[in-house]
């Protein structure tokens, strides 16, 4: 697991999440840790290192 940090859509706070690198493409929603709000991450990787992320907020 590594640590990658990332802007919250809603609150435009530096926050970071955990990553599994061995899982190459990865989806899933998460609070932000700041303001509770819920955000969709699709991560990408090659199994080393963070080749995407995205971060979409989630209308509610």
């Amino acid at each position: 697991m590594e640590e990658v940090f990332y802007t919250c859509p809603y609150c435009f706070s530096e926050v970071s999440i955990l990553v599994d690198f061995s899982v190459r493409q990865q989806s899933y929603i998460e609070d932000c840790e700041r303001c509770c709000n819920p955000i969709e991450f699709t991560v990408e990787t090659n199994g080393a290192q963070l080749v995407n992320l995205e971060v979409e907020a989630i209308g509610q």
